[in-house]
């Protein structure tokens, strides 16, 4: 049998190819339609279902998945919390985090629906601060823990509440970018200093699927399902796995984790929080260079009018009332104009003619190929400019690696 492969981005672990698993067809929402009749119940609309299988992770997804089709915001998602092995297994996850936790914990729970494990969280322990988010409220959301009504926001939220542990519980299958949520988590947790923060998270588990070929696990709400393996992966992205188990006679998995990202990453992230600073600087001083050059009556020429030297016009304000000679090597591109600001590009021939005091080069690693070319074409100017650290420097005189 050949492979029936597709090209499609694992929502767990971004690898790009993907096998056929199960094509479902078309069909309707299965628990948030809430048909009142049974008219409106053959009448709902269908939905393409056609899940694949990561072959790096395993994970198993319905790439034709459109999740404006969930009516979330009229049919808040609920879940059966009165089972009584249900309830024990609920208890005993509670005390997997719980005894990982300060006395006065401050806990969030994201998609809490209607609340039951966070207050359950929070009827456990004396003090605390036990919040739940999500933006489909029920009656008994709110009962016993704080609760707001929307989105939590990792890269926001995790350094305004500061939190001491996160819950994620059977919301992960519902979201089509699993893994942008627990990485900006573990970001979050990372911004927060050196305070630990715990990740516990939950889904249902589909490895019994392979053992059993069953297929009713697979439905339009549910866009993931997660096999351990696939679960185990998207873990790893938060930071370090501390427990990772099975619960509910293997229904589902769960794991708790130490919120993290490795150093390296933290010191990159820095390092381009760093280059951002420099780059306002720059702009400001390579635009005061450039104002200083158009005041000073001095014939300027930009050698270069699209991509790069395109982007430096840009970037620098380097705008066709103070800069409207701009010349290129290329004969082809003689005649069109550059992109935003409008200056037409000439072939750089008409530098014979008219002169120029002083040339900008903003692609500097063309920079002694250009000056190569004004020589050999007898094309003479005072000086030649270009960018190097955030300003403007005389490629003759001053010192630089190009």
């Amino acid at each position: 049998m050949s492979l029936d492969l597709v090209g499609t981005t694992c929502p767990v672990c971004a690898h790009s190819v993907a096998a056929r698993f199960f094509p479902a067809g078309e069909q309707t929402l299965a628990t948030l339609a809430w048909p009142a009749s049974a008219e409106a119940a053959r009448a709902l609309p269908r939905h393409a279902q056609d899940f694949v299988q990561c072959p790096s992770c395993s994970h198993v997804w319905n790439h034709k998945f459109h999740y404006d089709a969930i009516p979330y915001e009229s049919n808040p998602n609920r879940m059966f919390n009165s089972g009584g092995i249900w309830k024990g297994h609920l208890a005993d996850t509670r005390d997997v985090l719980l005894n990982h936790l300060p006395a006065a914990p401050l806990v969030v729970e994201i998609g809490c629906g209607e609340g039951h494990f966070v207050r359950g969280l929070a009827q456990a322990r004396e003090a605390g601060r036990f919040i739940g988010f999500d933006p489909n409220a029920s009656p008994e959301t709110g009962k016993g823990v704080e609760f707001h009504a929307r989105l939590f926001d990792p890269l926001v939220d995790m350094s305004a509440f500061t939190p001491d542990a996160v819950v994620i519980r059977h919301v992960l299958e519902h979201l089509t970018e699993p893994a942008k949520l627990i990485e900006q988590l573990a970001w979050g947790a990372a911004m927060q200093g050196s305070k630990d923060c715990w990740l516990f998270a939950e889904v249902p588990c589909i490895d019994r699927v392979f053992e059993t070929n069953r297929l009713a696990d697979f439905f339009y709400e549910h866009v993931s399902h997660f096999t351990t393996e696939s679960f185990r992966t998207l873990m790893s992205r938060a930071g370090e796995i501390v427990v990772l188990e099975h619960g509910y006679d293997g229904e589902v998995v769960y794991a708790l984790v130490k919120l993290g990202v490795p150093a390296h990453a933290r010191e990159r992230a820095a390092a381009a929080t760093r280059f951002a600073a420099r780059t306002v600087e720059s702009r400001e001083t390579i635009a005061q260079q450039l104002s200083g050059l158009a005041a000073s009556g001095k014939r300027v020429a930009i050698w270069g009018g699209t991509g790069k030297a395109a982007a430096f016009i840009h970037q620098f304000g380097a705008d066709a009332a103070r800069f409207p000679l701009v010349v290129d090597s290329d004969p082809h591109k003689a005649g069109t104009y550059v992109p935003g600001t409008g200056q037409k590009i000439e072939f750089r021939d008409v530098l014979k003619a008219s002169g120029v005091d002083v040339i900008v080069i903003p692609t500097q690693w063309r920079a002694r190929d250009i000056i190569a070319e004004m020589s050999r074409e007898g094309i003479a100017a005072q000086s030649v400019m270009i960018e190097h650290n955030g300003a403007l420097v005389d490629f003759g005189a001053e010192s630089h690696p190009y």
